[in-house]
C-alpha cells in the first residue's frame, strides 16, 4: 500500500498484478490498482481530472491526462471518501506510476493531490539487489 498526503487530501494506492489478464509470452502484463481518495479537510473537494505518468521497465514513458477518474468526477465532503479500481498495461514486467489528481475545493481553489507513486511488480521478473 502506498500513501501521499496534499493538502488534507490522502490517496492511497494498491496495486495488484492480474495474471489472468496477462500474458507473458506474448510481452503484456497487467495490473489493477485500486485508489482510495479521503478528504480529511474542514470543506468539500471535488475531483475534476487526473493526470498520470507510466513508466516501463525500459524506461518508456506514457503520459495520460483526462477529465475525472473512471467516468466520474466524485466530490468528497469533510472526512468523506470515494473508491475505485481501474487497470494498466505494460509490455515489460514491471514499471511504476505516478501522478496527481487536480481537486478544485468548495471555496473555488484547485490544487494538485499527489498520487503516490507505486511499484507495478509481476512474479515473472526475477529481482536482483545489487
Amino acid at each position: 500500500m502506498y500513501r501521499a498526503v496534499t493538502q488534507n487530501i490522502e490517496i492511497i494506492a494498491l496495486p495488484l498484478y492480474a495474471p489472468e489478464r496477462s500474458a507473458p509470452e506474448e510481452g503484456r502484463y497487467f495490473w489493477t490498482y485500486t485508489i482510495e481518495i479521503v478528504n480529511h479537510g474542514p470543506v468539500q473537494v471535488q475531483l475534476v481530472s487526473r493526470t498520470w505518468k507510466i513508466t516501463d521497465a525500459s524506461g518508456r514513458v506514457e503520459m495520460v491526462r483526462g477529465p475525472g477518474v473512471v467516468g466520474e468526477t466524485p466530490i468528497l465532503e469533510p472526512g468523506g471518501s470515494f473508491r475505485y479500481t481501474s487497470g494498466c498495461a505494460l509490455t515489460t514486467a514491471s514499471g511504476i506510476m505516478s501522478g496527481s489528481y487536480r481537486m478544485v475545493d468548495s471555496n473555488g481553489c484547485a490544487f494538485d493531490a499527489e498520487i503516490p507513486a507505486f511499484s507495478l511488480d509481476s512474479p515473472v521478473e526475477r529481482r536482483v539487489l545489487n
